[in-house]
């Protein structure tokens, strides 16, 4: 009986370190990857709670349509990829990246008018400042394997 129990013992321990290792090698969804990105920037631009909740509603809604604007950048580039493509082609692809970032330029200085209703100057050039450094923190932490993926790079 005491054999079984031991057994039983040593099965749960198994069956409860596989399921933590898996949780470790699981990428982050995009709202746990947003949840750490907002503590993380929000501790270190020093944001109270109410200028937390009325800042990144806002913040977000920017990094979706500047996501957009870099996938259809991504797109061109995949089309030029294409050994039959010619230098007009070419010329066409990149003038439409090059038009592509400055609309997303133009579109961040358009929401930093929106920020400064929400946070003072400072704070939001200490949000810039936390936004660099959790994009740094996280190359880092990818490659020791600390933000999921496969941990024995």
């Amino acid at each position: 009986m005491k054999k079984l129990i031991v057994l039983f013992f040593f099965a749960c321990v198994s069956v409860l370190h596989l399921f933590a290792e898996d949780d470790v090698n699981q990428k982050l969804t995009p709202e746990q990857f947003r949840a750490k990105q907002e503590a993380f920037m929000t501790q270190h631009a020093g944001l109270s709670s109410e200028e937390a909740t009325s800042f990144f509603p806002v913040y977000f809604e920017l990094q979706d349509k500047k996501k957009d604007l870099s996938d259809q950048v991504w797109n061109l580039l995949r089309k030029g990829r294409d050994s039959k493509t010619t230098d007009e082609q070419y010329d066409e692809i990149l003038r439409k990246i090059y038009d592509l970032r400055i609309a997303s330029d133009k579109l961040e200085r358009s929401y930093y008018q929106r920020f400064k209703g929400i946070l003072s100057p400072r704070k939001i050039y200490l949000i810039q400042r936390a936004e660099m450094r959790f994009h740094r923190e996280l190359l880092k932490g990818v490659q020791r394997g600390e933000w999921g993926g496969n941990k024995n790079k």
